[in-house]
């Protein structure tokens, strides 16, 4: 088979971790081709991200201590895990290049003293540029032969969308394809930096926070492969979050709609574009733990089996979520009004996670995160209280509960065991909202009622005896 297997940080991120990896590669390449796609080290992206904050409050040696600290734990982890001095020697060399550039860059911010989104996705690339080659160098001193590859050098072409920028899937197929198929001929396994690609123009460029598991597909799809492996520290997909349920249970399998539902709803563990290059080529794909093999995780596919047919797969949930209910009497039957408040807020750079609006058209609520609601509000507040906007009432820290499942289609009563099971917990809901498709209904609530709702939605719907 041709697998493209991708590692989060955080199953490589000791000596012993990356050993484990990367013998479990190396048996693997033995019946079949494989390509590794790896995250940064765990806590190297946020150390980069703090980097720049540093940068901005013109805070040098802040910014080089980071620096140092990234430094010393990738060189200590090289000299932990690579047992054969000349591998050994050639890592530590390849990765003072890479320390040196780091810090090279570093200067140039500081004395620029800005930081663009073309620097920050430059630095951020550091990561994965560093993982790729403890990874590989791991695998060649088990004797067999693989190289490091960052999203550039191994052909994916971005537009010049800094900090979230999408991939020119046309080129990035002939060149993906091409690079991959030569590492094949010559029995190499290709170890590729996830999150990050380059535009026309070479410049570095990034696909956005969790961008490892879209660069995995992005292969998977250029070069044909039969299953793409995301193998983290977690099982698999869940019937809800294991810290809220504690008899939630492994998804043995989802569909590739439910998945993105799940991805949108709180599956942190996933980038919600990472579907868009599998929907056309219909790739399955396993989310597995690579602490726990013998568990073979959920397999997401183009469509399920009949027999997991049910009719709500998981209850996701967002907590820290702001509620805004706009209102204003020269709403009514005013053509372009909801189109004015929401050109407002994407102006604002503002993402809008929910909404409704009753039918009388006197008032819409919008959900933000918690981060944006003073944005939020008070972009409204200059652009529109007084023409169209009456009054805004704010509601914080509220949290969106959104059952999942492909099941819920056409089947009869799914909301009165919702709202039922919801009313004898006493909980109260600000918020209904659900989609032409019905996969998902999504309601808001308080968020310290947040766990007595999941559970209540966990136990009626059976989850736990699911599969």
């Amino acid at each position: 088979m041709r697998l493209v297997i991708k590692y989060g940080g955080t199953s490589i991120s000791t000596s012993k971790d990356i050993c484990t990896v990367a013998k479990h590669l190396n048996d693997l390449s033995k019946k079949h081709q494989i390509v590794v796609v790896c995250s940064a080290i765990s806590g190297t992206t946020d150390d980069l991200l703090e980097i720049s904050e540093s940068i901005k409050k013109e805070n040098k040696s802040k910014a080089e201590q980071l620096a140092s600290k990234i430094i010393n734990r990738h060189k200590q982890l090289a000299k932990q895990t690579i047992k054969k001095s000349n591998v050994r020697k050639k890592l530590l060399t390849n990765l003072d290049a890479d320390f040196t550039e780091l810090l090279a860059l570093i200067d140039g911010m500081v004395l620029l003293g800005e930081v663009t989104p073309r620097s920050m996705d430059y630095l951020t690339s550091f990561g994965e540029r560093l993982s790729i080659q403890l990874v590989s160098s791991s695998i060649t001193d088990l004797g067999k032969k693989s190289i490091s590859l960052t999203g550039k050098e191994v052909g994916i072409v971005t537009d010049s969308n800094f900090g979230e920028s999408k991939p020119l899937m046309d080129t990035t197929r002939l060149r993906i394809s091409k690079t991959i198929d030569a590492m094949f001929l010559k029995k190499t396994i290709p170890v590729v930096g996830g999150f990050t690609g380059a535009d026309q123009h070479g410049h570095v460029t990034t696909l956005g926070r969790g961008g490892s598991d879209y660069s995995a597909t992005i292969i998977g799809s250029c070069i044909k492969a039969d299953e793409i492996w995301l193998m983290s520290d977690v099982d698999g997909l869940m019937t809800a979050d294991p810290k809220i349920v504690k008899n939630a249970k492994l998804l043995k399998e989802v569909s590739y709609i439910e998945a993105i539902e799940m991805a949108l709803f709180g599956a942190k563990q996933i980038h919600p574009r990472t579907f868009e290059p599998l929907l056309t080529k219909k790739i399955p794909m396993k989310i597995r733990s690579s602490f726990n093999l013998k568990n073979e995780g959920t397999l997401v596919s183009a469509s399920t089996s009949s027999a997991v047919s049910n009719t709500v797969k998981c209850v996701s949930n967002v907590k820290n979520n702001g509620l805004i209910d706009v209102q204003g009497g020269s709403m009514v039957g005013t053509p372009g009004t909801a189109a004015k408040i929401f050109a407002t807020l994407a102006k604002a750079g503002i993402n809008v996670m929910m909404i409704s609006q009753n039918p009388s058209e006197s008032s819409i609520t919008i959900v933000v995160k918690n981060t944006d609601l003073d944005k939020a509000v008070s972009a409204l507040e200059m652009e529109l209280l007084g023409k169209i906007i009456k009054k805004l009432e704010i509601t914080t820290d509220v949290a969106i509960i959104a059952l999942i499942g492909s099941g819920m289609r056409g089947t009869v009563g799914v909301a009165s065991k919702v709202f039922g099971a919801i009313e004898k917990n006493k909980v109260n809901v600000s918020m209904i909202t659900q989609g032409s498709s019905e996969l998902n209904l999504a309601f808001v609530v308080k968020n310290s009622d947040t766990n007595a709702a999941v559970q209540a939605l966990h136990d009626a719907f059976a989850l736990d005896k699911i599969n």
